[in-house]
């Protein structure tokens, strides 16, 4: 069988990624996301979800469709006992650290951002996440600030065949830094995000394209509601 991953984009920072066998979701905020395509009762068969941090723009509506799927919640250690708490089933990992699972390989990295969740209760750090799954390997940055060791991300868990970057300034990278953070990972393809959800971090994803275009590096725009397949 040939191997294959497709990344469905909902909008805002939610990645769905399905090799054909299993799918994983990456910090469903569906519910009160104004660019969301979908709602939160679509998700039937799920693997796992990944949660990069405890904001409610990333934590989103992941307590009520892992309660429904049975997904295993994959996150830090402070979010799986918050998700254990809630009676979902959890795998707590953390900066660093990588496991594999019967869908695929997960390793968490540095994020410089915020973790705090829907009461203000502090949850770990936040994380980016490189997955690899199908014969593929997605860095997720999560939120955070440009930060050189982004390189090192690269490097390590290279080659990326796609990086995930959020582009919309105010709460995290805007162009110019997530067009430098492409630069240090050099993944093969980079897929804005984290963009237009909000007044505050309105962003032109075209202009990302150009400024990544300008180093040699490949950028595409997926919207919501699009599939962008890994050959």
């Amino acid at each position: 069988e040939d191997e294959m991953l497709n990344l469905r984009f909902h909008g805002h920072s939610c990645w769905e990624l399905d090799d054909g066998t299993h799918r994983v979701l990456i910090d469903p905020f569906l519910t009160g996301n104004p660019l969301a395509d979908v709602e939160p009762g679509v998700f039937e068969s799920l693997d796992a979800i990944v949660v990069t941090h405890g904001h409610g723009d990333h934590l989103g509506d992941s307590v009520e469709i892992a309660k429904r799927t049975g997904a295993l919640v994959v996150s830090n250690f402070e979010i799986v006992n918050w998700f254990g708490a809630r009676e979902c089933q959890g795998h707590p990992m953390h900066i660093g650290g990588g496991r594999q699972f019967p869908f695929g390989h997960i390793k968490f990295t540095i994020a410089h951002h915020g973790s705090t969740g829907p009461d203000g209760e502090p949850l770990g750090n936040p994380m980016g996440v490189v997955l690899s799954m199908g014969g593929r390997k997605v860095y997720h940055a999560g939120d955070t600030g440009l930060f050189l060791d982004m390189q090192l991300i690269g490097e390590m868990s290279g080659p990326l065949d796609v990086a995930l970057l959020p582009i919309g300034d105010n709460f995290t990278m805007g162009v110019d830094d997530a067009a430098k953070a492409a630069e240090l990972l050099g993944a093969r393809v980079n897929i804005p995000m984290h963009y237009d959800t909000f007044d505050v971090i309105q962003a032109d994803p075209a202009e990302f394209v150009d400024k990544v275009g300008r180093t040699g590096g490949t950028a595409v725009i997926v919207k919501p509601g699009q599939s962008y397949e890994l050959p």
